[in-house]
């Protein structure tokens, strides 16, 4: 076909799944194309300014956009063999041919067809309905992390944090680091659903947690002005009084899902698994999916830390090495041994529990040849 890319494999997303799919196939000899949509690789990375828990083997007391430099440093040892393309939408999958589509900006438009595929394209946040969620002022919690960890810009003054899991109380801390006060943090729940480390930093600062509370509406004209919050009952069912709080930013910090649209366009096998937040593709131990031509790794393929996307992009990157004939049987057996590993004491604590019962909703041992 006239004007038609060619690569052996094309790594679709440049976060912490994506650039360790891309490292660990240019290791294995592959020739690797690596599309993403940001102005800079690294995606979640590059936001976190807080450091990491876990083992050594996945950079613990590293913190975040630390980890993006180490990564983005070793892929640049392998420019002979990866092309990078930033700022790049991959727009389609067609299933007829195999030719994915993609945008560079707005003006510039490709084809390209991979011998393989590694969907690494991350996840998106979930957002609250709830009257004038629509005004000015209004953010998830990656936006204000954008906004003020990577062109240091202080959203607001004054926010409201919705939802208190690791993400709603780190972010939290970093607003205030950054000189923002947190006017407070509500939680539908009847307990922080985040590290008991993050939430005594918050609370320290006295920064009130409202439990079993959820918010009712937004208030202000033609911006955020502040919100009414309310408690609820175990069915989630507002009881008591409203209560008035004063902000001019509502931050949600109420999840992720999967983006998974191109692993729909592919035809690959889906299955809802609310473990994993969302909708996944089913998967064998070699993070490959139905479709014999397309692996998946990171959020994309169920909502986890960052360490175990690394990971994961890890294990697809020799999958995908493996099943083009690069590299030797006995080096994919030892890297694939020692990453099921890692990642299997990533899931060793309580939340890695509920992680493993939603993989085995969605894992096969291997797809048939």
């Amino acid at each position: 076909m006239k004007g038609l890319r060619q690569t052996e494999v094309l790594v679709i997303g440049g976060g912490p799944a994506g650039l360790s799919a891309s490292l660990e196939a240019a290791s294995l000899g592959c020739q690797v194309t690596l599309v993403d949509s940001d102005l800079a690789l690294g995606g979640q990375l590059i936001k976190q300014t807080h450091k990491f828990f876990g083992s050594k083997d996945e950079r613990a007391g590293t913190r975040g956009f630390k980890i993006s430099e180490i990564l983005l440093e070793e892929l640049d040892g392998y420019k002979d063999r990866v092309k990078v393309h930033m700022n790049c939408t991959a727009t389609g999958f067609y299933r007829e041919d195999g030719v994915v589509s993609c945008v560079i900006g707005e003006d510039e438009y490709f084809r390209i067809k991979p011998g393989k595929i590694v969907m690494a394209t991350g996840a998106q946040e979930r957002l609250l309905p709830f009257p004038n969620n629509h005004l000015p002022g209004v953010y998830g919690a990656g936006a204000v992390q954008t906004l003020m960890n990577v062109y240091g810009v202080a959203p607001g003054k004054r926010v409201l944090m919705v939802g208190a899991g690791n993400i709603g109380l780190i972010v939290s801390y970093q607003l205030m680091q950054a000189g923002v006060e947190i006017a407070g943090i509500v939680e539908a729940m009847d307990r922080v659903g985040g590290y008991w480390v993050h939430a005594a930093k918050v609370r320290r600062m006295g920064v009130p947690i409202y439990l079993r509370h959820t918010i009712k509406e937004a208030l202000g004209d033609r911006v955020i002005a502040g919100a009414m919050i309310q408690e609820i009952d175990d069915k989630f069912q507002p009881v008591g009084k409203e209560i008035q709080v004063d902000a001019d930013i509502i931050c949600m910090a109420v999840g992720l899902t999967p983006t998974c649209e191109l692993l729909w366009q592919a035809g690959c096998e889906m299955v809802f698994v609310p473990q994993l937040c969302g909708h996944v593709a089913q998967r064998d131990l070699f993070m490959r999916t139905s479709h014999p031509d397309i692996w998946v790794a990171g959020d994309a393929a169920g909502i986890e830390e960052a360490s175990a996307a690394m990971v994961e992009g890890r294990i697809a990157g020799v999958g995908v090495a493996r099943s083009l004939g690069k590299g030797d049987s006995s080096e994919h057996s030892k890297r694939l041994e020692e990453y099921r590993r890692r990642l299997a004491d990533l899931r060793g604590g309580e939340v890695g529990q509920k992680i493993c019962q939603g993989l085995e909703c969605c894992t096969v041992n291997e797809w048939g040849v």
